[in-house]
């Protein structure tokens, strides 16, 4: 039998959460135009250490960041601040993703540099509440997770669009359980959010030269949300006359990944929240494991910065929370240095990062006692950015390693 009780409270649950989302389109429309960081008297880099491995990858990653400015942070020109409650305790105690006095005190950053956080799943004995990731980017509306992974030797270098703020993780924590046999979730796709990421992916190709997108669906099952995504990419590509593009379903993309007739083709994807966030692990994988890639979080005012890994609370029960590997952090410090406008400094810490985990190797991470500690390998980059003959030991490098591949 048929609970009608059950269905007419679903109903309006789902009226409630369209209601919400119809507001959101509504501000969406009238979006604020992009932050210019070089017209500030004053850049404000919030450092949020986060739990787990958070705070020790955060923190190695946080030296390396201010050597890299060290002339603007003593010229006044940037300020680095620490920023609290993102512990789970803390978010747990207030019953919050992000407790209200951080969100506040975020707000009043321009950049953020964000340590891993953990999010509650069933059966954990943690509260129900949401990621603080997915809060923070709906909050500060970090509309773009932008993903570089770069592995010279096999010809690799993808950078990954992934929508940040709709799909199947713009309201997950607001899925209905309709009786005890039945529960939906519901997944999310709106005209502004889903060309604005696509615009940025497009242009990042144009801008860069890499002139190739692959916008990344499932249209053929999932024909409404993404058929949208893929309508409206058909519509924006017209702007760009000069950007090759080609659409794939996920499966098979994902499979191409690791095809070495394909993969080295391909340059920049676009895609939908959920997609990119499995296919980004798999593709930090190639690259050497989710400890090598960061991530940036990109919004027209905001811009948050993190590793792709989440926190590893059992490095932390085991005592090996010293040695996790902060690669992926200060590959997120190279990414906010290029998004403010340091691009030298980014492109000269992206070369150390390459030399110290692709070719030289003089300090190895293992996560436990048997390799280097995070101190020891932030360290250990510092000393390769001081190399007068980085670039062209990196330019050495790299040609090797394609006449290799080739």
């Amino acid at each position: 039998m048929v609970d009608e009780k059950a269905i007419e409270a679903a109903q309006k649950q789902y009226g409630d959460l369209l209601r919400k989302q119809l507001e959101r389109v509504e501000r969406l429309k009238g979006e604020p135009d992009w932050v210019d960081y070089s017209k500030l008297d004053r850049l404000i880099i919030g450092v949020c250490g986060g739990d787990g491995i958070g705070p020790y990858i955060c923190g190695s990653a946080r030296r390396v960041l201010e050597f890299m400015l060290a002339d603007e942070i003593g010229a006044g020109k940037v300020e680095v601040r620490d920023i609290g409650g993102l512990t789970i305790e803390r978010r747990a105690e207030v019953l919050k993703a992000i407790p209200d006095d951080t969100m506040a005190e975020l707000k009043k950053c321009h950049v953020i540099l964000k340590g891993p956080t953990t999010t509650p799943k069933k059966g954990d004995g943690w509260p129900n509440i949401e990621s603080a990731n997915v809060a923070m980017r709906k909050e500060l509306d970090l509309f773009a997770n932008v993903r570089p992974v770069s592995v010279p030797e096999l010809g690799i270098n993808w950078r990954f669009f992934r929508e940040n703020t709709e799909g199947s993780y713009a309201v997950g924590s607001d899925g209905i359980d309709v009786t005890s046999d039945l529960a939906v979730d519901y997944c999310i796709a709106t005209t502004q959010g889903t060309e604005r990421i696509l615009r940025a992916g497009f242009e990042y190709a144009r801008k860069s030269g890499a002139n190739y997108v692959s916008v990344i669906t499932k249209a053929n099952i999932i024909k409404t949300t993404d058929g949208k995504f893929l309508t409206i990419a058909e519509r924006v590509s017209k702007d760009y006359p000069e950007v090759r593009w080609d659409d794939w379903f996920i499966d098979i993309a994902t499979a191409k990944l690791l095809d070495p007739a394909r993969r080295s083709a391909f340059r920049v994807f676009v895609l939908p929240n959920l997609y990119g966030d499995i296919i980004t692990d798999e593709a930090a994988q190639i690259q050497g494991g989710v400890g090598t890639a960061g991530s940036a979080n990109i919004g027209k005012r905001y811009a948050m910065f993190e590793a792709i890994h989440g926190s590893a609370p059992r490095m932390v029960d085991e005592g090996r929370a010293k040695y996790a590997d902060p690669c992926s952090m200060i590959k997120a410090v190279a990414m906010m240095l290029d998004h403010i406008g340091e691009a030298r400094k980014a492109r000269k810490l992206d070369m150390a990062l390459d030399v110290c985990v692709q070719f030289e190797r003089g300090l190895v991470m293992t996560g436990r006692d048997t390799g280097a500690t995070g101190e020891e390998f932030a360290e250990y980059v510092i000393e390769t950015v001081k190399r007068p003959d980085l670039e062209s030991a990196w330019r050495g490098y790299v040609e090797a390693a394609s006449g290799k591949s080739r």
